[in-house]
C-alpha cells in the first residue's frame, strides 16, 4: 500500500498577496507579476488538492475526509478587520441566510458553511498582525494619548469595550470622519518625518491610505488598528486565533492551519461587505494578552503549537543531516518542506514541496542535508 503521496495544492490570487514569495517558493513563473496571496493545501470544496498516485493525479477527497486547510500566505496589503463565530452560531446563521434564499457566492453573504474556524500560524519571516483588543491600562492611555480620542473616553468607562466599539463602529460616516481625519492626518505626517515604526500604530494607518489623507468616508476600520494589539511574531513563532477574537493580518509571510470554513464576519479595512449587526453579535469584548509561541518540544527533533480545537494539530520537525525519524498517523496528514530536502519511501520532497501520509500509518522519513518540515494533523 502507498504511504505517501506527493500533494498539488490551489494557488489564489487575491489583490493583497506579493509577486515572489510564493512563486519563489513553489518554483512557479510569475513574469507577469500577479499576486499570488495564498497556497492552499485540502480539501476545501472551492479548491481541492490534488495528489499523485500509481495510478495517476485525483483529488485528495479520493483518500478521505479532513477537517482542516492548510496554507501558505504572503500578506502585501493589509487584510480586513475580521472576526470569526463559535461552530453553534455558524450553524445558526447559515441556516437563517438559507431560509431568506441569499445565494452562496452573494457578496452579502456572512456565513457560506456551518463550520467554525479558529486558526493558528507560523511566521516565515517577521510577520504583523492585529490580535484582539488592548489590555484596560493601555486602551485608556491610547485614549487619552490623542486629542482626537478623549470624546470617546466617556463610552470606555469601567474597561467597557463593547460599549466603546460599538459605539464608534455605529457612527454615521461624517461623525468617524471627525476622528479619523485628524488621526490620519497625524499618521501621515509621524510616518513622513520618522517618528514612528511598524510597532506604532500611525505606521499602519499610514500604510493603508498609502500616505494620503482621505476627504471623507475614511475607514472605520483605522480605529481598530489604535485599539487592537500590534503584534510581532518572528521566524517560525506562532499565533493561535479562536472564536470572538477580532483580528487582522498586517504584513509578512507565514503559513496558517484553520478548519475547513469559509466564514468572515469583517469589520473594516476592505472593500466588501459588512454587516454591524451581525458583526456584534460574535466579538468577544474582552482584554487580548497576546500569546506569541514558540512552541513545546516533545523530543529532540518534533515541536508542537498548542491548538485548544480538535480540528487539527500542528507541529515543527527539524531534522539535522543524516537524521532519520518517525511518525505515527492517526489521520491523513501533511509534511510542507520548508527547509532542506525530505526523503519519503523513497521520494524526494524539496522547499515548498508537500507530501501527503495516509492514516493509520508508520512512516520514517529522512534527510541527507536536514530539513524543517511543518506537520499539520487532526489530534
Amino acid at each position: 500500500m502507498q504511504k505517501a503521496y506527493k500533494l498539488h495544492g490551489v494557488h489564489r490570487h487575491y489583490d493583497w498577496g506579493g509577486t515572489e514569495f510564493i512563486p519563489t517558493l513553489m518554483k512557479v513563473e510569475n513574469p507577469n507579476h500577479q499576486p499570488f496571496a495564498e497556497y492552499w493545501m485540502g480539501a476545501h470544496p472551492s479548491a481541492p488538492a490534488q495528489i499523485e498516485t500509481v495510478n495517476g493525479i485525483v483529488s485528495i477527497n479520493e483518500l478521505g475526509s479532513i477537517p482542516y486547510l492548510f496554507k501558505v500566505l504572503d500578506v502585501a496589503k493589509m487584510l480586513s478587520i475580521q472576526v470569526h463565530p463559535t461552530k453553534e452560531n455558524a450553524v445558526i446563521g447559515f441556516e437563517l441566510e438559507e431560509k431568506t434564499w441569499i445565494a452562496i457566492d452573494a457578496p452579502n453573504r456572512n456565513y457560506k458553511d456551518k463550520n467554525h474556524k479558529p486558526e493558528v500560524m507560523v511566521a516565515l519571516s517577521e510577520f504583523w498582525l492585529l490580535h484582539g483588543f488592548l489590555a484596560p491600562d493601555l486602551m485608556g492611555a491610547r485614549l487619552q494619548e490623542f486629542d482626537y480620542f478623549h470624546s470617546l473616553q466617556t463610552y470606555f468607562k469601567e474597561d467597557d469595550y463593547e460599549g466603546l466599539y460599538r459605539y464608534f463602529m455605529q457612527l454615521s460616516s461624517h461623525e468617524a470622519d471627525l476622528i479619523l481625519k485628524p488621526l490620519m492626518q497625524d499618521a501621515v505626517t509621524s510616518v513622513q518625518r520618522g517618528e514612528v515604526d511598524k510597532s506604532h500604530p500611525h505606521w499602519w494607518a499610514n500604510k493603508y491610505y498609502n500616505s494620503v489623507v482621505p476627504e471623507k468616508h475614511i475607514d472605520k476600520g483605522i480605529f481598530s488598528i489604535y485599539i487592537l494589539n500590534i503584534v510581532k511574531a518572528n521566524k517560525y513563532q506562532a499565533v493561535f486565533q479562536g472564536a470572538g477574537l477580532l483580528h487582522a493580518y498586517l504584513e509578512g509571510q507565514n503559513i496558517e492551519l484553520m478548519a475547513n470554513s469559509d466564514n468572515v464576519l469583517r469589520g473594516g479595512l476592505t472593500p466588501k461587505h459588512i454587516d454591524i449587526v451581525e458583526l456584534l453579535k460574535h466579538i468577544q469584548f474582552v482584554p487580548t494578552y497576546p500569546n506569541v509561541m514558540s512552541g513545546e518540544t516533545i523530543n529532540g527533533v518534533e515541536t508542537i503549537y498548542p491548538c485548544p480545537v480538535a480540528d487539527f494539530g500542528l507541529s515543527k520537525i527539524a531534522l539535522k543531516a543524516g537524521e532519520a525519524y518517525t511518525i505515527h498517523t492517526k489521520s491523513l496528514e501533511m509534511l510542507l518542506v520548508m527547509e532542506g530536502v525530505l526523503i519519503v519511501e523513497g521520494q524526494s520532497y524539496h522547499r515548498g514541496e508537500v507530501a501527503l501520509v495516509a492514516a493509520a500509518q508508520s512512516l520514517e522519513m529522512q534527510s541527507q542535508q536536514g530539513a524543517v518540515v511543518f506537520k499539520s494533523f487532526v489530534p
